[in-house]
């Protein structure tokens, strides 16, 4: 995915209504993009995610449009922080980026373009839950370090292409994708990335990552 020329990328805010509320968001659509990555973080996470936020930088130079939003509003955070009832309800986020996948459906911007989500910890379950939900309008699903089983009764109708990535020392969470995978009847793939810990913070580890759904993206948004 090397690139020698820097990709001219139309950056902005915007906000979509989900329900009640609405939910703030960064859109980044490079030039001649033919898909968009909808990230989904996880628990305690925000679209300023360091890692989400570098992950989408480097997909907007590969030619994909990426959307960064915030699944709780400021006042659900605040909130969630004293009761954690919301950040482990993958249905209730589902629903979320659900209506973020709608509303980038029929934004001018982005109505024409092909759809893939990147779900990161716990906002890996939402995105399969929602990919479930959404069986013709998404195209590939890219889990790091992610809980597909908080989304165990929705995987079997899971029909987007699903790469799942894990570090090689989260032992915890190999387990947990490990008796995932079986249950994804679609294409699939299990990734560890050899030395990496859960936040991929060391050398190296996140340009793998990079590189991994990038290829996997490419393969399935043709």
């Amino acid at each position: 995915m090397e690139s020698t020329l820097e990709l001219k990328v139309q950056e902005r805010s915007i906000w979509i209504g989900s329900g009640h509320i609405d939910l703030e968001g960064n859109l980044s659509v490079p030039e001649g993009a033919r898909a968009i990555v909808l990230f989904a973080h996880g628990s305690g996470s925000s679209r300023h995610s360091p890692r989400n936020r570098s992950v989408a930088q480097q997909l907007n130079q590969a030619g994909f449009a990426t959307l960064l939003f915030d699944l709780l509003t400021a006042d659900e955070e605040q909130t969630d922080k004293q009761k954690r009832l919301l950040r482990f309800n993958i249905n209730f986020l589902a629903e979320r980026l659900i209506d973020a996948t709608e509303w980038v459906a029929q934004n001018p911007d982005t109505h024409k373009l092909k759809i893939a989500y990147f779900g990161a910890s716990t906002g890996a379950g939402a995105a399969l839950v929602a990919a479930a939900e959404l069986p013709e309008a998404i195209g590939a699903v890219v889990s790091r370090s992610g809980r597909p089983d908080m989304a165990e009764s929705s995987l079997p109708k899971v029909q987007a292409p699903t790469l799942l990535i894990v570090g090689g020392n989260d032992t915890q969470v190999i387990e947990m994708n490990e008796r995932a995978l079986p249950q994804l009847q679609v294409e699939k793939k299990l990734e560890i990335v050899p030395g990496a810990t859960h936040l991929f913070e060391e050398a190296g580890a996140l340009e793998q990552v990079v590189r991994l759904a990038h290829d996997w993206l490419v393969q399935y948004l043709k």
